[in-house]
């Protein structure tokens, strides 16, 4: 109540202030000085004024209230200091997927996702008590957070299809599908020169520890793991862009770890400059056959020059035809544009992940260096043809936002998932099958197929990839025979539907049925996963929210 009321007392302040100034500038008004709208952030119960990094700054705070009227009014009312914590974190809205007809609709199609970044920022939210957007929750990205025993793929393929079919845990007249992609892993001592550019946010908003010291820290780590053959350069960007480093040795740790700690942070965000200089770098140092990239650090919040998701989206779509690929890496808190980054690394050939701490950072730029920096597979989709013979439906749990129509499979201009070395990918479908008394809605159906055929294939899983530097796709298909059914799940099955079951809980899903964290725990009761410290981390997970729900 006092936070809320803090924050009350600081924005009537803040507009009055504003609209006295404008009032003596030829009639301005409390939003031209603010230069934006009043917006509502429902999910913290109060308003605030949208005035770019002021607004997060204790300077802001400061000058639009006074030192005077602080400490009268807050000691009167017996406050503490503190600093105002505004949220203006931005997710895109998520519909979830639903039951589809077979007979209405016989292809999934849809691109791969190998961000991890929704797991890492759903755990950040619950270990700090956070309010959690449950549009925040992509379930994908969290199941492939997490590493399963897959095969290695055979010689001559970009990786290994695995196919598995049990039970459903939450709803009896469903079975789950899963469909798990392991990427080839590569000899680190052996991989090819990397050209890489850090790209580095020092706007106002990453001032906090969490954000560019993290960065900092986070980029450390990367650079113990570099070598002579590599190039290294660092271009900054708040109200303008500057180069910092052009070009290093990837041998001169101490001059590259020297312009990375000497980083402040400071201005607005003129993001899109910062993207342009950073592919003129990694263009003037191409390294043919090696990596080239831009890692971009950031909290998303771009609010100078380009700065909306489509307006960004069109930018990097023009520069990843240079064959340079672009991942994103996020930081912080109260501040997040997550719907910003997804987009940024999506459309950039890279990936996107979000680190909450140094033990996060050392496991995606260190533990798992090839997957994050290493393609091995561009332009991944996949599309499963369903048997109507064997299935009646399907839903296909996640990757709402990496939906593609049945033709953009074969259409090689359609843009698509990568996947980096020693990367797996999950995806999970309840399946209906013609036994099931589940009922599908197929009433606007004027001409249908009506069987198929009972040849012993459920269905066939069917993959497009483009090599890392090619333009033409290649298809593999791996059909899915009545054998891969069984009455018992594999550790990789229960493991991953566990932390669907956990999605679905958490954003209430009309789809969950009897789900619940109780249920969640149960399931994963039969397994050890003690030699894995992440799926441990899990359970823990699932386990304070069980305390705070019951």
């Amino acid at each position: 109540m006092k936070n809320t009321l803090k924050k009350t007392l600081s924005l009537i302040t803040a507009l009055s202030v504003l609209t006295a100034a404008g009032c003596s500038s030829g009639g301005a008004t409390a939003d031209d000085a603010l230069g934006a709208p009043m917006t509502t952030v429902a999910q913290n119960n109060f308003y605030y004024a949208e005035a770019g990094e002021a607004a997060d700054s204790k300077e802001f705070d400061a000058s639009v209230r006074g030192e005077e009227f602080t400490d009268s009014i807050y000691e009167e009312e017996g406050m503490y200091e503190e600093e105002i914590d505004f949220n203006t974190e931005e997710y895109n809205a998520i519909k979830e997927n639903s039951y589809m007809s077979v007979l209405a609709n016989p292809l999934s199609t849809f691109s791969i996702d190998v961000d991890t970044a929704s797991y890492t920022n759903l755990r950040r939210m619950i270990n700090d008590g956070y309010y959690i957007d449950t549009d925040a929750i992509r379930i994908e990205e969290m199941i492939n957070y997490f590493n399963y025993d897959y095969p290695a793929p055979n010689a001559g393929e970009p990786f290994s299809v695995t196919t598995e079919m049990a039970d459903c845990p939450w709803n009896d007249e469903t079975k789950l599908l899963l469909v798990g992609l392991q990427a080839e892993e590569i000899d680190m001592s052996e991989r090819a020169p990397m050209n890489i550019v850090f790209l580095i946010d020092v706007s106002g908003s990453m001032y906090s520890d969490d954000k560019l010291p993290l960065v900092q820290k986070s980029f450390s780590l990367l650079t113990e793991n570099l070598t002579p053959q590599d190039r290294v350069s660092i271009v900054t960007y708040a109200g303008s862009d500057r180069v910092v480093l052009e070009g290093a040795d990837g041998n001169n740790k101490a001059e590259i770890l020297e312009a990375i700690n000497a980083l402040e942070a400071g201005g607005s965000t003129a993001g899109a400059d910062g993207i342009n200089t950073a592919y003129k770098i990694t263009e003037k140092y191409f390294i043919s056959g090696g990596n080239n990239r831009i890692v971009l650090a950031t909290d998303g919040d771009l609010n100078v020059g380009i700065s909306s998701e489509s307006e960004l989206t069109k930018l990097v779509e023009k520069k990843r035809e240079t064959g340079v690929f672009l991942s994103v890496l996020g930081f912080g808190t109260g501040n997040i544009k997550d719907n910003k980054m997804e987009a940024l690394a999506d459309n950039g050939n890279g990936n996107y992940a979000y680190i909450d701490s140094v033990l996060e950072a050392k496991k995606v730029l260190v533990e798992e260096m090839g997957g994050t920096l290493f393609t091995v597979a561009k332009d991944v989709k996949l599309q499963l043809e369903f048997n109507p013979a064997y299935i009646k439906g399907y839903r296909l749990i996640g990757y709402e936002n990496r939906m593609l129509a049945a033709e953009d499979f074969e259409d090689d201009t359609k843009d698509a998932g990568e996947i980096g070395a020693g990367h797996s990918v999950t995806a999970i479908y309840e399946i209906v099958t013609v036994d099931s008394p589940m009922e599908l809605n197929t009433s606007d159906l004027k001409y249908s197929e009506t069987s198929g055929e009972e040849n012993g294939e459920m269905l066939t899983v069917s993959i497009r990839y483009k090599e890392p530097d090619g333009d033409t796709s290649k298809l593999l298909e791996y059909p899915v025979a009545e054998s891969a059914y069984s009455a018992s799940m594999s550790e990789n099955l229960a493991f991953a539907s566990a932390v669907a079951q956990f999605g679905l809980v958490l954003r209430d899903s009309e789809y969950k049925g009897t789900a619940t964290y109780d249920s969640i725990l149960s399931s994963l009761e039969a397994y050890d996963f003690g030699a894995d410290s992440y799926k441990t981390e899990f359970i823990s997970l699932v386990e304070e929210m069980k305390s705070r729900n019951d």
